[in-house]
C-alpha cells in the first residue's frame, strides 16, 4: 500500500487523483490533504479519506478526531509518506516539492512552475537525496512513457500542442479576445490558469523548459508541433530514426494513474479508451510565432536561466489573473510578461532564496504594471 499526500486536493488534478485512489482503495492510504480556500469540498474529502494531516488557508472546523493541521512542506516530508502528488498552482508548490525530494520521496509533479522556476535545484536534490520526480503533466508523461525500456539515445523530443481556441482566429482579432472565449479550450477541460496558458501557448513553453530538465535534453533537440486532435500527447525520435508516440483521449486520468502506480499498469474502467474503430485523422501543423508570441518569449527565458524563469512564471501568473479580471487584454499578457522580463537583471546560479526573491519581485512589479493589488 502506498501512503500518499495530495497537495491541491480540491483542484482538477487533485480531484482526479482522489478518483484514482477511490478506484483502488486497497492500494493507497491518504495520509494528508492540502487545499486553498475550498473548505466545503475539502471537508467532504476529509470525511471520505480520513487523512491524519490537513492544510487549508481557511481550516475546516471541527477537525475529525485524530486529525491535525500541518503545513504542506512538513506534510510532504513525513517519514510515513511514500509519495506526494503536487497538484498546486504557481510558485507555492516549489518548497514542498524541493523538500519532498530532499526527503527521498516520490514526487508526482503536475505543477509546472516549480521545475520552470528551479529546474537545476530540483534535479540536484533528486540526484543527491534519492527522491524521484514522476511527471504527471500530460506531455512530459507521454515522453516519460515513450522512454521506458529505451537506452535514451534521444535525437529529439516532439511535444504536441492543440493550438488552443485561437488557432484559426485572424491575428487582428486577438486583441479583442474575451476571457470567456479564451476559456473555451477545444479539447481539454482544465483550470482557468492553465487554460489561458494553453491559449497563449505559454503552457507549451513551460513544457519545453520542464522537458529540458526532466529528460536532460538540449534545447535545440526539443520541438513543438501543433496537433489539433490532442490524440498524440508527445513523441520521441531516437538516433536510429525510430519514433515512438504516446496516444490517448485528452484525459489527465491516465498520466495521473501511471505516476501513482509506476512502474505498474492496471485496468481502470474510469479512464477513457482510444477508439480507433471510427474514422479519424491525425493532423500536424507548424507553430505560428506571430500568433503565439508568448512561446518564444518564454523559451528564451528558460534558456537564459538563472532567476529569469522564476520571473517568467510569476509575471505570467499575474498577467493571466489580470486578463481574467479585465485589467488587460489577451495580447496584453505577452506585453506585460515581456516588460517585466526586460526590467529584470538575471542572477546566474541562484540559490533558493534568490529564486524566491525573484519570484516575489516579479509578482509585485507585474501587479503594479497591471493595476492589481500587491501582497
Amino acid at each position: 500500500m502506498r501512503r500518499i499526500v495530495v497537495l491541491g486536493s480540491t483542484g482538477s488534478i487533485g480531484r482526479q487523483t482522489l478518483d484514482i485512489v477511490r478506484a483502488f482503495p486497497d492500494d493507497f492510504q491518504v495520509v494528508g490533504l492540502a487545499a486553498g480556500n475550498n473548505t466545503e469540498l475539502l471537508s467532504e474529502q476529509i470525511a471520505e479519506f480520513r487523512p491524519r494531516y490537513i492544510w487549508c488557508n481557511t481550516p475546516p472546523a471541527p477537525l475529525p478526531d485524530g486529525a491535525a493541521m500541518m503545513p504542506m512542506t512538513e506534510m510532504a516530508t513525513l517519514p510515513e509518506v511514500d509519495q506526494v502528488m503536487v497538484a498546486l498552482m504557481g510558485a507555492v508548490g516549489l518548497h514542498p516539492t524541493l523538500e519532498a525530494l530532499r526527503a527521498g520521496k516520490q514526487v508526482a509533479l503536475s505543477n509546472k512552475e516549480p521545475i520552470v522556476m528551479a529546474g537545476q535545484t530540483l534535479k540536484s536534490a533528486e540526484a543527491k537525496h534519492g527522491g524521484v520526480i514522476l511527471p504527471v503533466d500530460s506531455e512530459p508523461s507521454a515522453i516519460w512513457q515513450c522512454l521506458q525500456g529505451e537506452d535514451n539515445h534521444i535525437r529529439r523530443l516532439m511535444i504536441t500542442a492543440s493550438g488552443g481556441p485561437f488557432r484559426r482566429t485572424p491575428l487582428d482579432e486577438l486583441e479583442s479576445v474575451t476571457p470567456e472565449q479564451a476559456l473555451r479550450h477545444p479539447t481539454w477541460r482544465m483550470g482557468d490558469k492553465i487554460t489561458i496558458d494553453s491559449a497563449t501557448l505559454m503552457n507549451k513553453a513551460f513544457e519545453v523548459i520542464e522537458s529540458h530538465w526532466l529528460f536532460t535534453v538540449p534545447w535545440e533537440d526539443i520541438e513543438v508541433v501543433v496537433h489539433p486532435q490532442s490524440t498524440i500527447h508527445s513523441m520521441v525520435e531516437f538516433d536510429d530514426g525510430s519514433v515512438k508516440a504516446q496516444l490517448g483521449p485528452p484525459s489527465m486520468r491516465l498520466p495521473i494513474q501511471y505516476a501513482l502506480f509506476y512502474p505498474r499498469r492496471f485496468t481502470n474502467s474510469d479512464i477513457p479508451r482510444l477508439d480507433i474503430s471510427a474514422a479519424w485523422s491525425l493532423d500536424f501543423e507548424p507553430l505560428e510565432p506571430e500568433r503565439f508570441p508568448c512561446f518564444d518569449l518564454a523559451v528564451s527565458a528558460g534558456k537564459t536561466g538563472g532567476t529569469t524563469p522564476a520571473v517568467l512564471s510569476a509575471a505570467d501568473e499575474v498577467a493571466v489573473a489580470a486578463f481574467l479580471q479585465g485589467k488587460i487584454g489577451f495580447m496584453g499578457i505577452y506585453r506585460l510578461v515581456e516588460q517585466v522580463l526586460g526590467e529584470h537583471r538575471t542572477q546566474p546560479d541562484p540559490d533558493l532564496s534568490a529564486i524566491t526573491d525573484a519570484d516575489h519581485w516579479a509578482s509585485v512589479r507585474a501587479s503594479e504594471l497591471a493595476g492589481m493589488p500587491t501582497a
